[in-house]
Parts: structure tokens; C-alpha cells; sequence
């Protein structure tokens, strides 16, 4: 630490470290979005458990998706606007951005990769291999739940900027600096 910093009283620090909490989306920036990602779990797990599980790994995902839409839609409803069709407006714009935002990054990209690599690694165990289809199984979920820690973040940017790129052209979301 600097001697500025230091010489500084202790409600500013507390105050910036407030700031920079506030700052933080619970969704997108702490473990609570590994939840995002439970449908790719069951993905993994496919090859050894019942699909009902597997849909049960969805409904997870997809409630994670709703409660940070609803999350997201609620401090902009709480925002100051000119009007209540403006709120209307902007509440809206919010929900849809995030529902399809979450939607691509957490359920539809990750769920179809994981499948998909799942599939090929089976494949290609098969093929490649004398182990036995139990092995196979376990082999393949290894690998499913092994590539989930490596596709986070890459899929998480590959949407942003593809939504910068498309959808949010059609859109105009004000955000507020309070």
C-alpha cells in the first residue's frame, strides 16, 4: 500500500470496497454461475444415468436463468425514469437481454458442446478402444465433466460479443451510473 492510501480514513476504504461490491453481478461473477451450467453435468452424466436426470440438470439450469432475469429486471424497475413507459420500456429491454443472454450462455451453447463432445469421445472410445462399455461410459463422462471448467468463460465471451454484434443492434439499453 501506498502512503496515500494508507493515510486515508477507514470509512473511504469501506465506502470503495461497498462500491466495488455493488459492482459485482452475483450471476456472472462469483459461483453462482456454475449453476448456469448444471444442465452440462447432466450431459456428462448422460451415458450413466437415467434421461430424467439429465432433465432434471435443465430445470436447474434454467431456473438460474429466470431468478438472474428476475434479478436483473428488478433494479431496473427500481431505476429512476422519466416515465412509466420508459420503465416499461427498459424493464423489458432488461428481462429479454438477459433471458437471451443467460438462455445461449448457460443452456443452449455449453448444453449442446458437452453433448456433443460426450458423444464424440463414446465414439472415438469405441472405436479406438478394447475397454469395455462400462469403462467407455465412465471414460466419456470423465472427459463431459472434465471440458466444462475450459468452456465457461470462452462460451460466456463468444456470446457477449456475438449479442453486441446482433441482437443488442435492435436494442437500446439505457444504464444508469448511480
Amino acid at each position: 500500500m501506498t502512503a496515500a492510501k494508507d493515510a486515508r480514513p477507514k470509512k473511504d476504504i469501506v465506502e470503495e470496497i461497498q462500491e466495488d461490491l455493488r459492482q459485482i453481478d452475483v450471476y456472472r461473477d462469483t459461483p453462482i454461475r456454475l449453476l448456469g451450467y448444471a444442465n452440462e453435468v447432466g450431459e456428462a452424466f448422460r451415458s450413466l444415468v437415467p434421461v430424467s436426470l439429465v432433465r432434471l440438470s435443465y430445470v436447474v439450469s434454467i431456473g438460474y436463468v429466470c431468478a438472474d432475469t428476475l434479478d436483473k429486471s428488478r433494479k431496473a424497475y427500481k431505476l429512476p425514469w422519466s416515465s412509466p413507459e420508459e420503465r416499461r420500456n427498459q424493464v423489458s429491454l432488461t428481462a429479454a437481454d438477459t433471458l437471451l443472454w443467460q438462455g445461449f450462455a448457460s443452456v443452449i451453447v455449453p448444453g449442446f458442446t458437452i453433448n456433443r463432445l460426450c458423444a464424440l469421445s463414446a465414439f472415438a472410445l469405441k472405436r479406438a478402444t478394447a475397454l469395455p462399455p462400462s469403462m467407455r461410459k465412465i471414460a466419456t463422462t470423465a472427459i463431459g465433466l472434465g471440458a466444462i471448467p475450459f468452456i465457461v468463460k470462452p462460451i460466456d465471451s463468444a456470446v457477449e460479443i456475438t449479442m453486441d454484434q446482433t441482437a443488442r443492434k435492435l436494442y437500446s439499453l439505457k444504464i444508469h451510473e448511480d
